[in-house]
């Protein structure tokens, strides 16, 4: 029972030197530091076999170049080169060294242009999403500018709603989202750009499109309105304006896509209280725009991004653009 208990506790002790050791080794090979001057220089030795030559190479003193590599050996706790006065040669640790220093090196340069390549934007990627009318008026343009400074940069879009592109901007699956502001996501950064007045599409034909000028939003509210569904940020403009005039909202069609506002428009079916953005990209000859008024409905438009965490240098070019081309429209 004794020789039992014996053979167990030296067992349990064999196993924590054991454990103890390897973690040692483990610990010591964390403690390596190699930087891209140590691989050079060991290579330069390793390839010329002498010292002499691979400091000149390396544009240091023979002392200095002896200093480097002694503490190439201490950190990996063996020796690399066997040297006499008249000699140099790889250990067998040398030669294991030696094999991979070469591909450490290039991949060590290659990881150093890569991020120098991001850094200087030659190379990345910007994701974005934006509201359907911002899409159709504001990104094609960016865009454009964006490519021709850097053409190396992938760009993407998502033309999308509101309230879906906070939630794209949540998932971090866009840099940035360009939209009007939503109180609901105060875990993101609203950055107002600018604003978008609202205005009332009317056919020519209808009595309101036979005059010209500001048009009250209740006196709009006569005719039949062709508006966005209630989950979309225009929607929520359009209510809040009725509801500050004590009024409810109830528009014959609701609808999707600006498109199709603009066909209903252009057929007499009802008139349409839109962004002046968004009225933008609705085209048509019979189509009359009158500013609205009393009130007065005004949508920020900003950038919305996330809280914690910076910017690519891809990222940051593209908004700094962006300010720019909100801040100085092209001249009509």
């Amino acid at each position: 029972m004794r020789d039992d208990l014996n053979e167990e506790k030296f067992s349990v002790q064999r196993d924590f030197l054991s454990v103890n050791r390897i973690f040692s080794i483990n610990l010591s090979i964390m403690e390596i530091n190699l930087s891209g001057r140590d691989l050079r220089a060991f290579l330069a030795v390793a390839n010329s076999l002498s010292f002499s030559q691979a400091a000149q190479q390396m544009h240091l003193s023979q002392s200095a170049l002896s200093t480097l590599i002694s503490r190439l050996e201490d950190a990996f706790g063996t020796r690399l080169f066997d040297r006499t006065t008249r000699s140099v040669a790889l250990t067998a640790a040398g030669e294991v060294l030696a094999s991979h220093a070469d591909q450490l090196l290039s991949d060590l340069e290659r990881t150093v242009t890569a991020v120098r390549d991001v850094t200087a934007l030659r190379r990345g990627r910007v994701a974005l999403a934006a509201l359907p009318s911002l899409a159709a008026r504001v990104i094609p343009p960016l865009f454009r500018s964006f490519s021709e400074k850097y053409p190396d940069i992938q760009l993407s879009l998502i033309d999308t709603l509101s309230e879906p592109a906070f939630e794209l901007v949540r998932e971090g699956r866009v840099d940035f989202a360009l939209t009007a502001a939503n109180p609901a996501y105060a875990d993101l950064d609203y950055i107002p750009l600018t604003t978008d007045s609202f205005v009332l599409l009317v056919a020519r034909g209808h009595p309101l499109g036979r005059e010209s000028g500001n048009v009250e939003f209740t006196d709009s509210l006569a005719s039949p309105h062709i508006s966005m569904s209630r989950h979309t940020s225009v929607r929520q403009y359009i209510d809040a304006a009725a509801l500050q005039n004590g009024i409810g909202f109830h528009p014959a069609y609701e609808v999707d896509h600006l498109a199709t506002i603009g066909a209903m428009v252009s057929e007499e079916l009802g008139v349409a209280a839109l962004p002046a953005m968004a009225a933008d990209v609705i085209s048509g000859e019979g189509i009359v725009r009158r500013p609205l008024v009393n009130p007065v409905i005004r949508r920020s438009i900003g950038l919305v991004r996330r809280r914690e965490g910076s910017l690519s240098p891809a990222a940051e070019a593209m908004l700094s653009l962006l300010r720019h081309q909100i801040q100085n429209p092209p001249a009509c």
